[in-house]
């Protein structure tokens, strides 16, 4: 198993731009191998803006400008094909987007759009991204039945099988649980930990308990700044600054 300190994603002196707006100033900071790095504060602290910058989901917005650079595994993002760049970070959404398809072509879409087209080796596939999203034996005997037909709960996680089945390096989760009950939550949660023996994963979540029960480490984000980064017990029992206490005591958020 990969060493923890094992740097994966190292983000320096990135600063992001909206056209006129100034999303996230100058960040550093890296992201270890098989961890589960969380990202809390409150809206407009530049958390997402910084999530989906780590696989360029940000050049599709108009005016979109960066500066300094984010570099996977040594290598600056910017060399990488950008089509290459995604299936090794993939990104799991708020609300889950599955295709208008059946489940086992949902999670056959990425490996077929790479040319893969053996029918066993796509058996295969289906059932191991199934398996490791959790989700294997509650449909495993409705693959060809729609997606849309699935619970939110298990939507989210067909998600995650979906970007498990290219075989991804990194997993972004952007607020992945906030439409989903308790129980799916936890279910979701769950997935996150033990995915973390084999993926990089960076979460970005409102929800400080969520942060509090998954995260190895925590960064605090306020206005475009990174605040506190700290082992996740550190941050919510003795953090270093009074901000970022108040901000996961409650007092604003």
């Amino acid at each position: 198993m990969v060493a923890p300190t094992t740097t994966c994603i190292s983000a320096k002196d990135l600063t992001l731009h909206f056209g006129t707006t100034c999303a996230l100033r100058s960040l550093s900071l890296d992201i270890r191998k098989n961890e589960i790095f969380t990202i809390i504060g409150p809206a407009n602290s530049g958390k997402s803006s910084f999530l989906q910058a780590l696989n360029r989901l940000n050049d599709l917005q108009v005016g979109y400008r960066e500066e300094g650079t984010i570099e996977l595994d040594g290598v600056n993002i910017r060399s990488i094909d950008i089509e290459q760049l995604r299936a090794r970070v993939g990104i799991v959404f708020a609300l889950p987007f599955p295709l208008p398809m059946s489940i086992y072509d949902n999670i056959t879409y990425g490996p077929r759009m790479h040319g893969l087209r053996n029918r066993a080796r796509l058996d295969d596939i289906v059932e191991r991204s199934l398996s490791e999203s959790f989700l294997w034996d509650e449909v495993k005997d409705r693959l060809h039945a729609p997606a849309m037909n699935l619970s939110g709960g298990q939507q989210q996680r067909l998600c995650i099988a979906r970007i498990l089945a290219v075989e991804p390096e990194v997993i972004l989760f952007d607020e992945p649980t906030s439409g989903l009950d308790p129980i799916s939550t936890a279910r979701v949660e769950e997935t996150m930990r033990i995915l973390r023996s084999r993926y990089t994963i960076v979460l970005v979540t409102n929800n400080v308990a969520q942060a509090a029960r998954v995260g190895d480490r925590t960064a605090f984000f306020l206005m475009g700044e990174l605040i506190e980064l700290d082992g996740t017990s550190v941050i919510f029992t003795t953090p270093s600054d009074r901000r970022t206490d108040d901000y996961v005591t409650g007092k604003f958020g």
